[in-house]
């Protein structure tokens, strides 16, 4: 018998994650490492919401994730929307797409913001030198 294997990817401002879900027994890895001792713990409530939100599912399946870039906050962002995008994937079920857009529209469609580009003339995008005329 085949495994069925989903691949879903995720991005918040620089961070990139690419989750693999596979059926198991509910093991989730980021980076190799189990999900239940990664560190700082606001970073893993964060990745754990879609888990918790697709309690009926998320027990079924082994998930893989692989994250790059960013900081800690838009890695563990990225990783949520990979998550939630694979498990979506793999259930086929519109009415999960449906309770992750309800709960946060930004696990499914990612959020566009980036940084503003430096500028010349100043030490950042809008800040300038200040001008004396005296």
């Amino acid at each position: 018998m085949a495994k069925k294997v989903v691949q879903s990817d995720g991005w918040r401002k620089t961070a990139y994650a690419q989750a693999t879900v596979t059926s198991g027994q509910g093991r989730v890895w980021i980076n190799n490492v189990p999900i239940e001792i990664l560190q700082p713990e606001f970073a893993r409530l964060r990745i754990m919401t879609p888990l918790l939100l697709a309690k009926e599912i998320s027990n079924k399946v082994d998930i893989n994730v692989k994250v790059r870039g960013g900081g800690f906050m838009s890695r563990a962002e990225a990783c949520a929307m990979a998550i939630s995008r694979g498990l979506v994937e793999w259930s086929g079920s519109e009415e999960l797409k449906k309770r992750f857009l309800d709960y946060d529209r930004y696990l499914i469609v990612g959020d566009p913001r980036q940084t503003e580009p430096k500028k010349f003339g100043g030490p950042g995008p809008r800040r300038r030198r200040q001008k004396s005329y005296r």
